[in-house]
């Protein structure tokens, strides 16, 4: 046990060292190099040229942030829909979350020209990221009400995946009737990007985000009892109905924000948790909540860095570097791999 204890720490003291290298790396990777000596004296207060200062601070310090923020967020969402539906194949997308912010994009994009505001940049702005949030809410109200009366968990999955299909039934209605500049905003939002939040935006999403990860961090002994089955949970005096409605609520605050600043960036959420389980050999939650916060802040650095480093669109490197580890698990599942 205490050998045991002692791997944990030293795994969570290696991976908060290598988080802020990563954090480093990336905010000098970019159109023009710079080295990591001049970014820390420029966060230490030293000085430094007006043109470095205000790359690094305005431009390459939010973004980073940003991509910290995606990778705790998504990875949060993911470890918790596969514990709540005993899933390895789960994702914070899973209830149609992702659809109902797409669809709230998709209404207001192919809206915007009728109302006038293509001509204000920062009206569309606010009205993309707004947009995505009453959809995800709307989403989020819809499996709120499903969960509180459907008893059998499979029966919620299945209502969270109708709905997501419903909605993205009407996005490509949407997409098919849109104008070809429509159509590459609605395109170029949902590739995901992290360049265009500004400081104001994330003065919004931090907090959100920080809400979100504080329940689900009150939720980690729900999610413990959940691992031995909704039955099992019971006969312990869980409140099966009120602990599934908050984890649900933490997952669309964290799901919803991120897909409604960044929009939707995929397999972060599915893959990160079980890269956690991995490095970590164990199932509290107590563990791999915060080893999880830490594995996805690292992973999106990772798929930031490529990403700018080859001038792609972050869902691309997600996905590719995703990929690998949800066939090693399906592989596992089916004992195709030993």
């Amino acid at each position: 046990m205490k050998q045991s204890r002692r791997h944990t720490t030293l795994l969570f003291i290696a991976l908060g060292i290598v988080a802020i290298l990563l954090l480093l790396v990336d905010m000098a990777t970019g159109d023009t190099f710079i080295p990591i000596s001049k970014i820390w004296t420029v966060l230490t207060g030293g000085e430094c040229d007006e043109t470095t200062r205000n790359i690094i601070l305005s431009i390459r310090f939010t973004r980073v942030i940003v991509a910290a923020l995606i990778g705790v967020a998504l990875s949060v969402s993911g470890l918790q829909m596969q514990t709540v539906f005993q899933n390895p194949l789960a994702d914070p997308y899973l209830l149609g979350v992702s659809s109902g912010a797409g669809l709230g994009v998709a209404l207001f994009i192919l809206g915007a020209p009728l109302l006038g505001w293509t001509d204000f940049p920062f009206l569309q702005s606010i009205g993309i990221v707004g947009s995505g949030w009453i959809g995800t809410s709307a989403i989020l109200l819809g499996v709120a009400i499903i969960s509180r009366k459907v008893k059998n968990i499979l029966g919620v999955l299945i209502m969270g995946v109708m709905i997501g299909y419903v909605a993205g039934a009407i996005i490509q209605i949407l997409q098919y009737l849109s104008s070809a500049e429509q159509l590459k905003m609605f395109t170029l939002w949902s590739l995901g990007s992290l360049s265009h939040i500004t400081t104001g935006q994330l003065t919004i999403m931090i907090p959100v985000i920080c809400i979100g990860l504080l329940l689900s961090i009150a939720c980690i002994k729900s999610l413990n009892l959940l691992l031995l089955g909704e039955n099992y949970a019971r006969t312990m005096g869980m409140n099966i109905k009120r602990s599934r409605t908050l984890i649900f609520i933490s997952t669309a605050l964290l799901t919803g924000t991120v897909t409604a600043f960044c929009g939707p960036v995929g397999f972060i959420g599915l893959a990160i948790p079980h890269i956690t389980r991995i490095l970590f050999d164990n199932a509290d939650h107590r563990i791999l909540m915060p080893g999880t916060m830490l594995t996805g802040l690292i992973g999106m650095l990772i798929c930031d860095i490529i990403a700018k480093k080859f001038l792609l669109p972050v869902n691309c490197i997600t996905a590719l570097l995703g990929v690998p580890v949800i066939l090693w698990v399906i592989g596992k599942n089916l004992r195709i791999f030993k």
